[in-house]
């Protein structure tokens, strides 16, 4: 793929003397955009925070207040929304407006939150380590679930004086809610539905390219990887997105490459809009990560990071191998999605988690959905939003 994209640089490079420089040419605005700058430019205001978690890591969040022309008066409902692997918030507002979801909440008239993962580009601080350090990235899952979500979740409670909200997570950011909300009872009663969009636990049947990654020893991972981030947003990335993604015919190579690890529907793409995505969709996570997510497909098990040996396992779970997590001991109400065509949250797997999910109070399977069609599918304000926002309405 890396050489198909080099392809296309010389290709790039190449076109002025063809006389096609400019033909089919149109780089959206947003492809060099923050999360800050793409709200604005939708006309939406919006609000960023620094959370610090109990173990030092510093969160950037992000808030859409109230939608466009919606002047903020009486407390809103507040959904909070938290993105998936190697990603950020900028998943919720990839797309237009009108398919957006957290345009799409603010605009009907709720206060809504975007949280980032430590690690990513809006998450890579820390009171005391350095992103240089190996120290700094000595996270998984179990991290994110234990700090980030609680140190979150919190802040918004208190910032918004709301005693409860709604948490829509994709992928991982279902995966943490899992965790967080079947092993923290008191940071559960804070969830009023938990809205989770291709969820994943177990990784058992999962098809995405990704799998490869268990072939390989930890040593190997490592020596291919390093010990520190894994995925970041790089100049060369910003480049393809911009120079490259923005062509009509690059189309087919930009998308194969962006949506590698998860595939996707070119027919529920709004194609146009590839640079954005590329720009916006790698924002990196720990190479401890990947090996955890590696892990859970190897042992087909819902489970705490294995840290390699029974000292190291004993000294963070005072147990000589690591906990598996019960999903059937949250008590959230759960509302779920899933895609008949999502090799990354396999159906085999969300069959077997649905029975598990002790408040399950709605479901729908989505037989064309892949995995990247929850957030930024044409049709997922028919397939999906307006039953979200229906059941948040109901639950008021």
């Amino acid at each position: 793929m890396w050489q198909l994209l080099a392809a296309t640089c010389w290709m790039l490079l190449l076109g002025p003397v063809y006389g096609c420089h400019k033909k089919g040419s149109t780089t959206n605005p947003e492809a060099n955009m923050n999360i800050s700058q793409i709200i604005s430019y939708w006309g939406y205001p919006y609000e960023k925070y620094d959370v610090v978690t109990e173990d030092g890591y510093i969160l950037g969040i992000y808030r859409i207040p109230h939608g466009r022309g919606c002047p903020k008066t009486a407390p809103k409902p507040v959904v909070y929304l938290q993105h998936g692997l190697v990603a950020s918030a900028s998943n919720w507002i990839c797309n237009l407006p009108n398919n957006s979801l957290a345009f799409l909440l603010a605009d009907v008239g709720y206060d809504v939150w975007l949280g980032n993962s430590r690690g990513n580009t809006f998450s890579r601080k820390h009171l005391k380590f350095s992103p240089k350090s190996p120290e700094f990235w000595a996270f998984s899952l179990d991290e994110m679930a234990k700090y980030d979500l609680p140190a979150t979740i919190n802040f918004i409670i208190e910032k918004t004086r709301q005693e409860q909200l709604y948490y829509v997570g994709h992928s991982q950011g279902t995966t943490i809610g899992f965790i967080a909300f079947s092993t923290n009872p008191e940071l559960a009663k804070r969830i009023k539905i938990f809205f989770a969009l291709a969820p994943v636990t177990t990784v058992k049947y999962t098809q995405s390219p990704m799998k490869k990654l268990t072939n390989l020893s930890r040593k190997a991972v490592k020596v291919l990887f390093g010990d520190k981030m894994f995925s970041p947003h790089t100049f060369f990335d910003q480049f393809i997105a911009t120079k490259v993604c923005n062509r009509k015919i690059f189309r087919r190579i930009c998308s194969n490459f962006i949506f590698t690890l998860s595939g996707f529907d070119p027919k529920n793409l709004n194609m146009s809009r590839l640079d954005v995505y590329f720009a916006q969709s790698s924002a990196g996570t720990s190479v401890q990560t990947m090996l955890h997510w590696a892990q859970a497909v190897n042992s087909g098990q819902f489970q705490a990071f294995d840290w390699g040996n029974p000292d190291q396992n004993m000294k963070h779970f005072h147990q000589l191998t690591p906990p598996l997590y019960n999903v059937s001991n949250m008590e959230v109400p759960t509302a779920v999605w899933s895609g008949g065509q999502d090799c990354v949250a396999d159906l085999k797997d969300v069959e077997n988690l649905l029975p598990t999910i002790t408040r399950l109070i709605y479901y729908k399977l989505i037989p064309h959905y892949n995995h990247v069609d929850f957030y930024l599918g044409q049709d997922a304000p028919v397939e999906i939003y307006q039953d979200l926002i229906r059941m948040v309405e109901e639950w008021l």
